[in-house]
C-alpha cells in the first residue's frame, strides 16, 4: 500500500513538472528561424510570415482601437520565454487589436507574441531613425515577473512542522 502511494506521488510530481515546461504557443506554420533583424532586412519576402518572438517591453501605447508594444527582442528558451542571457535581436512592434492595460504591459516586462509580419514602420530610437518590423498579434503571453516560474505554474511543495514547548 505504501509503495503504491509513493509511486502515485512520484507520477503526479513528474506530470506537474512536465506541465510547467510545456510551450504555450503551437509552432506549426511558424517561421521559428526568422529574427526581427532578418525581417527588417528582407521584409518584401517575409511579409505575411507567421513568427514567434519575445523580449522585454520598451514602450506600450494605447491607440484608438489597438495597443502598440515596442519590444526589444531576445531569442526564446525552451518554454518560449525570452532568454535575457542571450544578445538582443533588434526591436519590433507588436500591434494588439483592442485594449491592453499599459500598467501591466509596462517597460521591462517580458512578453512573447505569435503573429503575422505586416511590414515595416519607421520610428525613432532617441535621435536615430529605426525601421521596426511590425507583428499583428494573434496570441500574446505576458510573463510573470518571477523568473522562476512559467505562467500558471505556482507549484510548491513543503512540509510544515510546529514544535511546541
Amino acid at each position: 500500500m505504501r509503495t503504491s502511494y509513493r509511486t502515485l506521488l512520484l507520477v503526479l510530481w513528474v506530470l506537474a513538472l512536465g506541465a510547467c515546461a510545456t510551450p504555450r504557443f503551437p509552432t506549426e506554420q511558424i517561421a521559428l528561424d526568422v529574427t526581427p533583424g532578418q525581417a527588417k532586412a528582407d521584409m518584401s519576402r517575409l511579409e505575411g510570415t507567421r513568427v514567434l518572438w519575445g523580449g522585454t517591453i520598451v514602450n506600450a501605447t494605447n491607440k484608438e482601437d489597438s495597443t502598440r508594444l515596442e519590444i526589444l527582442a531576445y531569442p526564446l528558451d525552451g518554454d518560449q520565454r525570452p532568454d535575457l542571457e542571450e544578445p538582443p535581436q533588434g526591436r519590433f512592434l507588436a500591434l494588439e487589436e483592442g485594449y491592453l492595460e499599459t500598467a501591466s504591459y509596462a517597460p521591462g516586462r517580458e512578453v512573447t507574441v505569435s503573429g503575422r509580419l505586416t511590414g515595416l514602420r519607421e520610428g525613432m530610437i532617441g535621435e536615430a531613425a529605426y525601421s521596426y518590423p511590425v507583428v499583428e498579434v494573434v496570441d500574446i503571453q505576458l510573463w510573470k515577473e518571477d523568473r522562476g516560474s512559467a505562467p500558471g505554474s505556482n507549484f510548491r511543495f513543503g512540509i510544515g512542522v510546529i514544535f511546541g514547548g
